[in-house]
């Protein structure tokens, strides 16, 4: 009987709340499944204060699913970039072409049709079916589990998936009657803005009354979940290849294979750092001599004449899985005849093994870099993890008014952003 009282004395109290605190979000001021569809892809792993901006230019770009479905991959990434997981870009740009072939270019308002759409799961399904068609369904993710595990003092691990199904369950019972859009709103709002994770609001909470979790002296333990595995560490050495000639204020970029990690996007040539060469962890040198003798030699077997001369500066990125820390050196591209030049051209066979040579055996870089208007330069092939040649990267020279037309991963547009910030202040004196 207890349990049932704290079940609608949440509800009611929770969706009173919600009617007056609600924030004014662009994706709430409609119930257009594909903005709600839109919006919920993009808050996945990111604040909603960071989405706001992007979910207004995507829907300025791509304002109908047939847009959407339409338009070429790398203007969808374009528009992305910045938020990162592109996967999910790529993702949402698929289900709309399942949309605008198999549904006419309206979103589905039946479970089984949204959870066959790419990229969808059970927490975007039940955002998607809830908010847009008021369908009582429940949308659980980390926010509400925090909620619900302090509210109702379950101490069950939020990292295993049968935690996920029975917070489900819960959070179905606890949607009032035809108010399913609102109420589960409701949940989330109160995860970002009262129930958070560290320092919880309990002052303000509309349900602080009955919270089992804030009763039981709980409140800032709860959820229990396990420590996912910390990403791996790796180091890599990259190359910022300043142009000469005709090429003069330029850098040479690359593009990325066609599947796994940051597919078909852009960036600097880099490759992995061997171990204890000065070049992980912390900063490299300028002097790092080291360092920049194995990045001359990993230019050279990619088919890249440049030399590298100074370091530029450190990145680092993480992804869910690896940590990268950039070590960026300033390279200046070198020129030969191109008759000697194709003659020592070599392909790019194996990341780990061009950094891994012994000193002795690599011969100066000697090979043109690659350029679209150059059709003799051997394209760099790509190396799987365990070192074996792949697909050819395609190589562009691009000034700062070109990197418009190409995504980039965040890293790699910050290192860009950086290095012409840092070329045209010394060109003006500044």
């Amino acid at each position: 009987m207890k349990r049932q009282e704290d079940m609608e004395f949440f509800s009611r109290h929770l969706l009173e709340w919600y009617h007056r605190q609600k924030r004014d979000l662009p994706w709430r001021r409609s119930r257009d499944p594909y903005h709600i569809w839109v919006s919920e892809i993009m808050l996945q792993q990111t604040r909603v204060d960071t989405v706001i901006p992007y979910f207004n230019r995507f829907i300025g770009r791509f304002p109908t699913i047939e847009s959407l479905a339409e338009a070429p991959e790398e203007e969808v990434l374009k528009c992305w970039e910045g938020l990162g997981y592109y996967s999910r870009a790529r993702n949402l740009q698929h289900a709309a072409r399942q949309v605008e072939d198999a549904y006419g270019g309206k979103v589905p308002d039946d479970r089984e049709a949204v959870f066959g759409l790419k990229g969808v799961g059970p927490y975007t399904a039940g955002a998607i079916l809830s908010i847009a068609f008021n369908r009582p369904e429940p949308a659980v993710d980390g926010n509400v589990m925090r909620v619900l595990s302090r509210f109702f003092l379950i101490e069950d691990d939020i990292a295993k998936a049968k935690t996920r199904v029975k917070m489900e369950g819960l959070a179905k019972e606890l949607i009032p009657g035809g108010e399913a859009s609102h109420f589960n709103q409701a949940l989330m709002e109160h995860g970002a803005l009262v129930c958070t994770p560290k320092s919880p609001r309990c002052l303000v909470c509309p349900v602080m009354e009955r919270c089992a979790g804030r009763l039981a002296g709980r409140e800032t333990t709860l959820p229990v979940k396990t420590k996912a595995k910390p990403p791996r560490p790796e180091a890599r050495l990259a190359a910022l290849v300043e142009g000469r000639g005709e090429r003069a204020g330029r850098v040479l970029i690359r593009q990325r294979p066609s599947s796994g990690l940051l597919a078909r996007m852009w960036e600097l040539p880099h490759w992995p750092a061997p171990e204890n060469d000065g070049a992980g962890g912390g900063a490299a040198r300028p002097e790092d001599a080291a360092a920049m003798d194995r990045l001359r030699r990993s230019l050279a077997e990619a088919g890249i004449s440049a030399r590298p001369e100074e370091h530029f500066m450190a990145a680092e990125h993480t992804f869910s899985h690896i940590h990268w820390t950039l070590q960026v050196y300033r390279c200046r591209e070198e020129r030969l005849p191109l008759p000697m030049a194709a003659e020592a051209r070599a392909p790019y066979a194996a990341q780990r093994t061009a950094v891994e040579a012994p000193a002795e055996a690599s011969p100066p870089a000697l090979f043109p870099a690659a350029d679209s208007a150059d059709p003799g330069a051997a394209p760099e092939l790509f190396a799987d993890e365990a070192g074996h040649a792949g697909e050819r990267a395609e190589m562009r020279w691009i000034g700062r008014e070109d990197m418009a037309n190409y995504a980039f991963p965040n890293v790699f547009l910050k290192l860009l952003n950086a290095y012409f910030d840092q070329r045209d202040a010394a060109a003006s004196g500044g």
